[in-house]
């Protein structure tokens, strides 16, 4: 006897052959969701970088101009006062390592607090989210930020001769904390600034003086005891004092609370987007 085939059994007359169900939409939509937003990601920086750099005189060229011009005025201006900086030899160094962690923070906070009014637009298609939105506007800054900071650094250290104990790991996890601290807040304004919009001016009111307070201008060790106790409570203090130790071997920022500083961030990051989660569609809408 002839052993029976695996071949498929033959169709009987007036009956269509057996077809798999085909995979379910969902499973259709996640196989397919992380080339596409990939894709969507990139087109936004491309977006972002012509309307944010492409349509101003210079371009990319103001994103280091406007430090290197902060940095002349106030070394200029410190110097005819201060015969030498708080660390170093070099006042623009001094500087430099407390305003671009700042800059790089306050620019990324900003950014993102304003994505989805930004590409609100673009959200209305399926395949763009608000995620798409914060991720390009973080990435595109932090990547400016750190081209602007090389070229800083570069120049005061190489050029000028401005004496420095470069710690590199140190100095990007300085860099680093600036930049999770920036998309924390910022993604817990983007709800509160789009929601409630008047949350906008009150806050940049209330954050001004950071920019006097942070640490760009002195030292924590130099503040007085009583004035340490309040200010450690401020995560820009840990930045710059961790972007500053790795700069100066012999500053030891002993007070630097990295879990602090990554704690306030987590916190209003998720915080943030589970705001934006539950009510992202009625922001659009608004």
């Amino acid at each position: 006897m002839t052993q029976p085939s695996s071949a498929q059994p033959p169709v009987s007359a007036g009956k269509s052959p057996t077809v798999p169900p085909p995979l379910p939409p969902a499973q259709t939509s996640r196989s397919r969701r992380r080339f596409p937003t990939l894709r969507t990601v990139i087109a936004l920086i491309l977006r972002e970088m012509a309307t944010s750099y492409g349509n101003s005189p210079g371009g990319y060229l103001w994103a280091v101009l406007e430090p290197v011009a902060a940095l002349a005025m106030f070394s200029l201006g410190f110097s005819l006062i201060f015969a030498a900086p708080p660390i170093g030899n070099s006042f623009p160094l001094f500087y430099a390592t407390g305003l671009l962690p700042f800059s790089l923070l306050n620019d990324i906070a900003n950014k993102t607090a304003t994505a989805i009014r930004f590409s609100r637009p673009l959200l209305a298609y399926p395949v763009v989210s608000f995620m798409d939105a914060l991720l390009a506007r973080f990435l595109l800054n932090v990547l400016t930020h750190l081209m602007v900071a090389y070229l800083v650094f570069f120049g005061l250290i190489v050029i000028f001769d401005a004496r420095a104990e470069l710690n590199l790991p140190v100095i990007l996890l300085g860099f680093g904390l600036a930049a999770c601290l920036g998309l924390g807040i910022g993604t817990l304004n983007c709800y509160l600034m789009t929601a409630f919009p008047i949350w906008e001016r009150t806050w940049q009111i209330l954050t001004r003086p950071l920019f006097i307070v942070s640490g760009i201008f002195f030292t924590y060790d130099s503040m007085p005891k009583s004035v340490q106790e309040i200010a450690w409570y401020n995560p820009l203090l840990h930045i710059i004092g961790t972007t500053r130790d790795g700069f100066y071997g012999a500053y030891r920022a002993d007070y630097v609370s990295v879990t602090f500083v990554m704690a306030v961030a987590c916190l209003t990051f998720f915080l943030g987007m589970l705001l934006l989660w539950r009510h992202n569609r009625s922001l659009l809408e608004n």
